[in-house]
């Protein structure tokens, strides 16, 4: 989303304020309009953001201007306090959402305020989730916030964070659903030591995670250990039976075919090329 999307002129100056880090227009905005706090955006096609209140902007995610102002954490602060105020219905559903839109964004990360603003959430009552998101994201350090602060622990989060007690803890209750979702995110993550620590107990490389998982859905583990680039990764797992021929629900592409795309990706390095380039010619050997 574009803040020229937004139609709502008063909407509009109220996001324009959370950006620019105004608290004077900002709170004089909510003083004078405090169904500001209140109402939903009407925005029907933002797929995870859609209709988003006010206080989901502070996370610029999704990326719409790609920083967030210094004072983010005041300006946070504040609408906390307005929709806990304006918004009493409402409020745990904006909290809960809003955290799970710092946890899981690249912007608060990159501008180091993610864990700052995370506990301002937790503090005025979101309730923190078992971290997943935030891991199928790439925000190691927030999930580990996030459990930290009362999230439970989940078999796949377990073996992301490498917490080896609760991994052995957890899998004998672990459906088939959790372990392939464990097995996928270990494979997005190039984790040859833990996919083989999975492997061994006799989890099935196979399949996609269901799509209320928290992690990728979209594709199988064999796909993530080629995006991840390990060809340790992606050799136990053609080793353990996962299927070459597989397509992503996304692209429709094989894991051969993901491997030739990210080899030619001009946004990567000549090393990382190499990389993709070693695990192609891997995948293409063992379909010959």
């Amino acid at each position: 989303m574009k803040n020229s999307e937004i139609t709502d002129p008063l909407f509009r100056e109220a996001v324009e304020a959370i950006d620019s880090g105004s608290m004077t227009a900002l709170e004089g905005l909510l003083a004078a309009h405090p169904e500001l706090v209140q109402d939903r955006l009407n925005y029907p096609n933002g797929g995870y953001f859609k209709e988003p209140y006010l206080l989901w902007f502070v996370a610029d995610n999704p990326i719409r201007i790609d920083r967030l102002p210094g004072n983010i954490e005041e300006v946070t602060r504040l609408l906390i306090q307005a929709v806990k105020s304006e918004a009493a219905d409402s409020a745990q559903q904006q909290l809960d959402y809003a955290l799970g839109l710092v946890a899981t964004g690249k912007v608060p990360k990159e501008c180091g305020v993610q864990i700052e603003m995370m506990n301002l959430l937790i503090d005025a009552g979101a309730k923190p989730g078992g971290g997943l998101g935030a891991i199928a994201h790439g925000n190691i350090e927030a999930a580990e916030h996030l459990i930290g602060r009362g999230g439970k622990l989940t078999f796949a989060a377990a073996v992301c964070l490498e917490r080896m007690e609760d991994v052995y803890r957890l899998a004998p209750s672990a459906d088939k659903d959790e372990q392939l979702v464990a097995l996928t995110a270990a494979a997005f993550y190039g984790k040859s030591n833990m996919i083989s620590l999975l492997l061994g107990m006799g989890i099935d490389p196979n399949g996609y995670p269901t799509s209320d998982s928290g992690f990728h859905s979209h594709a199988t583990p064999l796909h993530q250990a080629v995006s991840s680039g390990s060809l340790d990764a992606v050799k136990l797992l053609v080793e353990a039976g996962a299927n070459l021929d597989a397509v992503d629900l996304m692209y429709d592409g094989t894991p051969l075919g993901w491997a030739k795309h990210m080899q030619a990706d001009e946004n990567f390095d000549e090393e990382t090329k190499k990389k993709y380039a070693l695990i192609a010619e891997y995948l293409a050997s063992k379909q010959s």
